[in-house]
C-alpha cells in the first residue's frame, strides 16, 4: 500500500527547517541544498511545493511573522492604551534570545526585500499591521487621558517605529554598547515623554 503524504505537513516542515537555518546561521546560509538537507528530503521535493526559492524564503518571513503575532495575543491579552503599547514595542526589541534571533532574520529579510518584489510587498503588507496597531494604541491612549501630545499621531506613530527598528539594528551590532536595560531604558523613556505634565 503506498504512504500517505500530508503535502500540508511536508510543506511546512520545509518552511521550518528554512526558518531555523536562517535563525541559526542567517539568510546567506539558507540555500535551496541546505533546506532540503535541513528538512530531511532531496532538492526535488522543494520544486515540488515551491516555485523557487524566494517562495521558500517568503513563506519562512510569514511563518516568524505568525510566531510573533501568537506570542503578542498572549503579552497584550487585558491591556489597553498605554500598557498595550508598551508591551507591544518592547515585544519587538531584541531583549532575549529569541527574539534577537527574530530580529536578525527581519533585519536579514530587509536586503533581500530590495530585490524581491514578492518580498517587499509582504514586508510592507506586516509593516502596515504593526504601523496600524502603534497607532489605534496611541490613539486609546490619548483618549484615555494616559497621553498628552500636540503632535500628530501619525508622526509620533513612525518616530516609535523608527525608533524600534533602529535600536534592533545597534544591538544586533553593538551588544556590548547597547545591553538590553538600556535598550528598555530608552524606549522607556521616549514613552514618557508622552504622558502628561505631573503624570
Amino acid at each position: 500500500m503506498p504512504k500517505i503524504v500530508d503535502h500540508g505537513e511536508r510543506r511546512e516542515e520545509v518552511i521550518e527547517a528554512a526558518r531555523r537555518i536562517i535563525l541559526r546561521e542567517g539568510i546567506e546560509a539558507a540555500t535551496t541544498r541546505a533546506i532540503a538537507k535541513e528538512a530531511g528530503y532531496s532538492n526535488g521535493v522543494l520544486t515540488h511545493y515551491f516555485a523557487d526559492k524566494d517562495d521558500i524564503m517568503l513563506s519562512a518571513l510569514r511563518s516568524s511573522h505568525r510566531r510573533i503575532v501568537e506570542r503578542l495575543r498572549g503579552k497584550l491579552a487585558g491591556l489597553t492604551g498605554l500598557a498595550a503599547l508598551r508591551e507591544l514595542l518592547l515585544d519587538n526589541l531584541p531583549l532575549d534570545e529569541e527574539r534577537t534571533r527574530e530580529s536578525g532574520l527581519e533585519v536579514g529579510f530587509w536586503g533581500r526585500s530590495m530585490t524581491s518584489p514578492a518580498m517587499l510587498e509582504a514586508q510592507r503588507a506586516e509593516a502596515e499591521e504593526l504601523r496600524y496597531l502603534v497607532r489605534s494604541l496611541l490613539g486609546a491612549a490619548v483618549a484615555g487621558g494616559e497621553i498628552s501630545t500636540t503632535e500628530d499621531l501619525d508622526d509620533v506613530t513612525e518616530r516609535l517605529l523608527a525608533l524600534v527598528d533602529g535600536l534592533s539594528v545597534h544591538r544586533l551590532l553593538y551588544p556590548d554598547r547597547l545591553g538590553t536595560a538600556r535598550l528598555e531604558r530608552v524606549l522607556n523613556a521616549e514613552l514618557d515623554r508622552l504622558r502628561p505634565t505631573g503624570a
